[in-house]
């Protein structure tokens, strides 16, 4: 359902005959935002419900949520919302100025937090905010993202930094969702399997 409400109000879109080009420089035949989602009330409740079940079923009680900014925060601050929970969200790197803060809010260490992602790629964003939480003494339980690539070289950073993860959907599913409704055909999932293979030379 998530992979059909990402389709739907074009926060992925699918073009393998038009990539396009990511800030890395790579050439795509996906691009993601799914802060698309965050206009369309319908879908922004029911994506905040599941990453909210998810974290239920999979880490039980936590004391914290955080979000990695900038996709994570919004999703993050309606996931706390829902639980009942107190709130930060981690920067890339610290603020130039005033208390030059990486985690913005307040937190203890022990706290059992868990990660909130928008989109997970190679991974090393969203380990940069598990490894800050780490040293702020946090126990971090584990970190849940609305959507996957399933890049090799994420699942590999993730297992290395002993972090367990869950998504709401992922590549293979959204290829599968896309074909079933019309959005891309047949003769382009191959095509969009090989991009995943090798996204750093793809297109070149």
């Amino acid at each position: 359902m998530v992979a059909e409400f990402l389709l739907q109000i074009k926060a992925i879109k699918l073009q393998p005959s038009n990539p396009f080009t990511w800030a890395s420089g790579w050439k795509s035949p996906i691009y993601c935002d799914n802060r698309v989602t965050l206009s369309y009330p319908p879908i922004r409740t029911f994506i905040r419900q599941q990453l909210t079940h998810v974290i239920n079923e999979e880490f039980g009680a936590v004391d914290l949520v955080a979000g990695v900014a900038t996709g994570g925060i919004p999703q993050g601050v309606l996931v706390a919302q829902d639980l009942g929970l107190p709130f930060v969200y981690v920067r890339p790197e610290p603020k130039k100025h005033g208390r030059q803060n990486l985690i913005e809010g307040d937190l203890n260490s022990g706290q059992r937090v868990v990660v909130i992602e928008d989109l997970i790629s190679t991974g090393k964003s969203s380990l940069q905010a598990v490894k800050a939480l780490r040293e702020a003494e946090c126990d971090v339980a584990g970190m849940v993202a609305v959507f996957s690539y399933g890049f090799a070289v994420a699942e590999e950073n993730l297992k290395n930094a002993s972090c367990k993860y869950f998504t709401l959907t992922n590549y293979d599913a959204l290829l599968k969702k896309a074909v079933q409704n019309g959005y891309i055909l047949e003769e382009d999932v191959e095509t969009l399997k090989n991009w995943r293979k090798s996204p750093e030379t793809w297109g070149q």
